[in-house]
């Protein structure tokens, strides 16, 4: 393997093609660890600002005994989402420092020792909604972010929300999950000045349509500037938290 600055000195003269040269210094950098069937991505906080993660959904738990290690032992702390009951427990046998949540569906090992930056407040519409409000919670803890739950208040007793005015105004970011017809986001948007993203969940009766018609009442919202992710998907409402706070650029 070459060095690095011979990989480059090669690309300034033109005699490495530029794909060849990033795929040299990554080689040469050990941003990319070569496991048995997977690539794990180790330049991903410095790229991006939030570590890389484990999406468990139709991993073995062989992948993630040789994946959850490998993360772990570089960055101290490692979060795997859509991790099934079954999984989760044997996961935990094979790592005692570790835990799984079976709402959420996540197994981390948490680094107890980082501090946290910012501040989100997730709000779930129902305690329905509370698996997937987890899973950003545990994301967000993940990503360095610390992040608050205001659970239960929905626009079926809005006064509930009204009681939490407080703390949703002194929040950088609320993260607002609902189902149903979805309507509790556009309620929150028209009542603070923070980003407001909103998750639709697949909760509701036949005509919601496992989380459609949220997803269309969030995306059709009439507060201004709300973001939308996609169904259930409180992962990835968390890492667009992360982007929009902004976290330490230490590796």
């Amino acid at each position: 393997m070459r060095a690095k600055d011979k990989i480059l000195e090669e690309a300034a003269a033109g005699r490495l093609g530029f794909v060849e040269a990033v795929a040299e210094l990554a080689a040469a950098s050990g941003a990319v660890a070569e496991l048995k069937e997977a690539k794990i991505d180790h330049a991903r906080h410095s790229r991006c600002g939030f570590p890389e993660f484990v999406y468990g959904a139709g991993k073995s738990l062989e992948q993630l005994l040789e994946i959850i290690p490998e993360i772990h032992a570089r960055t101290g702390s490692v979060l795997a989402t859509r991790i099934p009951a079954e999984l989760g427990a044997r996961l935990v046998k094979s790592f005692p420092a570790g835990e799984y949540d079976p709402a959420a569906r996540t197994f981390r090992i948490r680094d107890r020792k980082r501090e946290l930056t910012g501040k989100v407040l997730v709000v779930t519409a129902g305690s329905s909604d509370l698996g997937v409000a987890k899973e950003a919670l545990h994301t967000l803890e993940a990503c360095g972010i610390g992040a608050e739950l205001v659970v239960d208040v929905g626009v079926a007793g809005i006064e509930r929300l009204f009681a939490s005015l407080a703390r949703l105004r002194a929040a950088d970011v609320c993260i607002v999950v609902a189902g149903m017809e979805g309507a509790l986001p556009s309620v929150v948007g028209g009542l603070v000045r923070c980003p407001v993203i909103a998750v639709p969940t697949s909760v509701g009766y036949g005509a919601a349509f496992g989380g459609v018609a949220a997803l269309l009442g969030m995306l059709n919202s009439c507060a201004s500037g709300v973001t939308v992710v996609n169904i259930d998907n409180g992962f990835g409402a968390a890492c667009a938290a992360a982007r929009m706070i902004g976290t330490d650029k230490k590796s």
